[in-house]
């Protein structure tokens, strides 16, 4: 196989992927909370032909002759930037201003981060999100502030249920007629967020290129405060989407380009045999 054929075959795998991409992208234009994702190529390794000569007093040198093998995938990169505010009228759900994320645990135990604070209070008093994951926190009057679920006792006492800017949960106690602080949301700050592991659903995962999260309360100029009654949206640009869209179906087509005219290429060199 010749050298630009297969150089035409890595282009048209990472167009490929950069496409799934922008497929997926699309396809979370309205999806609540939902990170975009860039994809960044990288050349491949070189042959070198001739390698570079010093000038000497009758000759003037000359520079090294490389020739490449087409380009590899270099990162599918997160963009974390924060998107609008969708109103929903939901006192419980929670819109972060800032670069924090929620602290959730599902049902294996497992640790996860989330921006989407569509959040309600189940028949035990537990707070969940809407996949029925644990919001973790501090609660009230805890000894230590290890993160733990967020359950509120003699649940059914207790109306008026909310969630200030800071993530202190509130409640107005129908038996004492007073209005109790109760526990408080806590929030999880990272030095890198794009490299978050996703594991669907919205939710992500740390990793070593993340970085072992900050937890912290609300308020912060880094996490951001809680904005009450609504969720984040889609931070998806299909302005953007569909610019890349047409760029990586061009560069799809110039590689497919590239084979065809390599194939001819060969199939003279084997009439010229004939």
């Amino acid at each position: 196989m010749i050298k630009s054929m297969y150089s035409a075959v890595t282009g048209l795998r990472n167009h490929q992927t950069m496409l799934d991409v922008i497929g997926n992208n699309i396809a979370n234009v309205n999806t609540t909370g939902f990170k975009s994702s860039s994809v960044l190529f990288t050349d491949l390794y070189y042959q070198t032909l001739s390698a570079e000569s010093a000038a000497t007093a009758t000759s003037g040198g000359s520079e090294i002759n490389q020739i490449g093998y087409g380009s590899t995938l270099s990162s599918i990169e997160i963009n974390t930037s924060r998107s609008g505010y969708k109103q929903t009228g939901s006192t419980l759900d929670m819109y972060i201003s800032g670069e924090g994320y929620f602290v959730v645990q599902d049902a294996t135990s497992d640790i996860l981060y989330t921006r989407v604070g569509s959040f309600e209070f189940n028949s035990d008093g537990s707070l969940v999100d809407s996949n029925g994951n644990f919001v973790l926190g501090v609660m009230e009057g805890a000894l230590t502030d290890d993160l733990t679920k967020l359950t509120i006792t003699d649940f059914s006492d207790y109306t008026g249920l909310s969630i200030s800017e800071r993530g202190t949960i509130t409640g107005t106690n129908s038996v004492t007629n007073t209005i109790d602080v109760l526990g408080s949301v806590m929030l999880a700050v990272f030095a890198n967020p794009s490299g978050l592991s996703q594991e669907g659903n919205m939710n992500y995962k740390e990793s070593s290129s993340s970085g072992v999260p900050l937890i912290t309360n609300a308020g912060s100029s880094i996490t951001g405060t809680l904005i009450s009654g609504g969720l984040e949206m889609s931070n998806v640009d299909l302005t953007k989407e569909f610019t890349d869209m047409i760029i990586a179906q061009r560069g799809f087509q110039a590689n497919s380009r590239v084979i065809t005219t390599s194939d001819q290429v060969l199939e003279e060199l084997v009439n010229i045999k004939r």
